[in-house]
């Protein structure tokens, strides 16, 4: 199903060198060959017409620094970064301190792997879950960007499922079901469903959750995707068990096999998601004893996608 296709070179204000494949029948891109901090504004325009098209851009050998990462995302994506996510919510040491950085790792601030009871473990347990990044804030989030410095040798690897490929899959009559519905996301109501419930009052504050619609139209590409995460906690004006059962069922859908890329990371991989239209989570590892150290920036959608109204 994934069988690698090979495409043309990139041109243009990338180099000549640079090559670009799918990985995936419906999705993802496998950029090599190119320094992503070295595009100019004619590269910039191109990587976004690559996300408009793949949605997922894995790109190879990336020797980013933080404040790099950072600086590309904020070209790529607008400016805006998201600040208010992950682990630096209740890590009150924060090993990262570049801001806008979220820490993806097992690692304390010694460098150290964290202890399983340790309470940043628990609840980045949750990004085991599918979901797309910050929908649970307004406005959304449009890219996230991760940076692989370490990585265990065998399992953490990240799923990611492509929502525009399951919109178009799903049923006439789920279609008319749930167009023009609104669901509700929270990021309490999510790390709640794995029994993390140890928020202080100031956490929670920061997290009044948000509406978000159920279809979106994506304004780059024009196509049409689910908006799905397990943020999403119930459909509005419906009763909430009913609710539920209809966000499950469309989760369970949209995350078949024929949707999904599974990425195992190599050291130096950058990659590039778009949470407008697709969800991700990452997979288990032996955490007691290997260590798994990814960084990652996210952008805020600052031109929303447009939601049906």
């Amino acid at each position: 199903m994934q069988t690698p296709r090979r495409r043309p070179p990139v041109v243009g204000t990338m180099t000549r060198t640079t090559e670009l494949r799918q990985l995936h029948p419906f999705f993802v891109g496998e950029l090599s060959g190119v320094d992503l901090r070295a595009l100019d504004g004619g590269g910039i325009d191109e990587m976004r017409a690559l996300m408009d098209r793949f949605a997922v851009l894995v790109v190879r050998e990336q020797p980013f620094d933080d404040a790099e990462q950072v600086a590309f995302a904020r070209r790529l994506g607008g400016g805006e970064i998201v600040t208010k996510v992950g682990r630096s919510v209740i890590d009150h040491a924060a090993r990262l301190t570049e801001p806008g950085m979220t820490d993806i790792s097992n690692l304390d601030e010694h460098q150290q792997i964290i202890a399983r009871d340790d309470r940043r473990r628990m609840y980045s347990l949750g990004n085991r879950l599918w979901h797309t990044d910050s929908s649970f804030q307004e406005p959304i989030a449009r890219y996230s960007m991760l940076s692989a410095k370490e990585v265990p040798r065998v399992g953490g690897e990240t799923e990611y499922a492509d929502m525009r490929a399951a919109y178009d899959a799903l049923p006439a009559a789920m279609k008319a079901e749930i167009e023009g519905l609104r669901a509700f996301h929270s990021i309490i109501y999510s790390r709640s469903t794995i029994g993390f419930t140890d928020f202080s009052d100031a956490e929670r504050a920061l997290f009044p959750g948000a509406e978000q619609p159920l279809v979106r139209v994506h304004p780059g590409s024009g196509r049409t995707s689910v908006y799905l995460a397990s943020h999403a906690s119930h459909v509005i004006g419906w009763p909430v068990p009913e609710g539920r059962i209809l966000l499950r069922e469309l989760t369970a859908l949209a995350t078949l096999p024929q949707f999904v890329y599974r990425h195992t990371w190599r050291a130096g991989d950058f990659v590039i998601w778009d949470n407008r239209c697709t969800m991700h989570r990452g997979l288990a590892f032996d955490e007691a004893t290997q260590r798994r150290d990814l960084r990652r920036v996210t952008t805020v959608d600052v031109a929303p996608a447009a939601a049906r109204a």
